[in-house]
């Protein structure tokens, strides 16, 4: 009998941005930065933690301007500076539900005068999740174009 596994939801996105991997990387790394960018649309990041090294932790609070809070935390798996990032990625749910870690794997590669990003995330919980994540993911690139351009 052969038993396989359920694959979960992943999602892949890539995306140029006008800036150098060390400026796109470092606003991934840089919790002040990290504020500017993340959540989609009118979303703000309103507590931001990071400690980039392997081992080393995040927190991200984001709020929207009802005041609703969203905030993900994980640890960081693999940093190589300017060109990688691999970090576990799970929401805080009050009450506290079913936890479910994703993985979240960012590459940096200089193209020309700007950088490619690639961002695979992985091991979603369902359809309606990656869905979720790439639409998030999506419209906080959007803030991040502007943040680094």
């Amino acid at each position: 009998m052969v038993v396989q596994a359920a694959v979960k939801p992943s999602l892949t996105l890539k995306r140029r941005f006008k800036a150098p991997p060390a400026k796109v990387f470092a606003a991934f790394t840089d919790p002040e930065k990290v504020k500017r960018w993340i959540g989609p649309g009118e979303m703000t990041g309103v507590i931001t933690e990071t400690v980039a090294r392997a081992g080393g932790g995040y927190r991200w609070v984001m709020q929207s301007p009802a005041g609703q809070r969203l905030e993900v935390g994980g640890i960081f798996r693999e940093v190589v500076p300017n060109e990688k990032l691999v970090f576990t990625w799970a929401w805080k749910v009050e009450p506290p539900d079913t936890p479910h870690e994703s993985l979240v794997t960012v590459l940096f590669k200089a193209d020309g005068d700007g950088t490619l990003l690639t961002l695979i995330h992985e091991n979603l919980f369902d359809d309606d999740s990656r869905n979720g994540h790439q639409q998030g993911w999506i419209g906080a690139f959007d803030k991040l174009e502007k943040f680094v351009a």
